[in-house]
């Protein structure tokens, strides 16, 4: 095909929206897409981000994940949270984290709002 761009589209390019730039392997929100960076780069910069995948991310504080629960992206402190209201849907807890651990695993998948 002619007008097929990436067959895999599980990498694109994004521009970084935070003021003191992003860090590879940091979730990033840009409009609806949301991607992991793989390398480090400065505010307004293009970076390669993985929409797909599995990656451990950092997640709010004193927060217990259960494996299967929906996780959202917490766009002001940028990290993962269960609480949907005001948040970005970005997938699934892979493995349970404790209120006590740092980071998440997290799927990455847009999935139904409610079990449809």
């Amino acid at each position: 095909m002619r007008n097929c761009i990436r067959p895999d589209a599980r990498s694109i390019p994004m521009v970084v929206p935070y003021a003191g730039g992003i860090l590879s392997g940091q979730g990033m929100l840009v409009g609806a897409f949301f991607g992991v960076a793989a390398s480090d780069a400065a505010q307004n910069a293009n970076v390669d981000c993985e929409t797909r995948g599995e990656f451990e991310l950092t997640k709010e504080p004193a927060l217990a994940v259960s494996q299967g629960a929906r996780v959202f992206w917490d766009n002001t402190n940028r990290r993962i949270t269960t609480t949907a209201t005001g948040n970005f849907q970005v997938g699934l807890c892979t493995v349970a984290a404790l209120a006590g651990d740092a980071t998440v695993r997290v799927m990455l998948a847009r999935v139904p709002a409610s079990g449809a």
